[in-house]
């Protein structure tokens, strides 16, 4: 089973700082019914969302940037 390191800080009020073994990223929203912005220091941007209903929850990732 290998080992993992993930914290998550939170620094203000609706902006969380992840870091985990290899990088670290800031999140912010995530409100009550609003969407949350994930940056990543490798270039990953992550987009998610509640939605009402049976539908869970929605995830939406953009390429890395080169």
């Amino acid at each position: 089973m290998p080992l993992t390191f993930r914290k998550s800080f939170r620094i203000l009020p609706g902006v969380r700082l992840n870091i985990n073994r290899r990088s670290w990223s800031i999140t912010t929203g995530g409100g009550s019914h609003g969407p949350k912005h994930t940056h990543s220091s490798t270039g990953r941007r992550t987009t998610s969302m509640d939605l009402p209903g049976p539908f869970g929850w929605r995830r939406t990732r953009t390429a890395k940037r080169h």
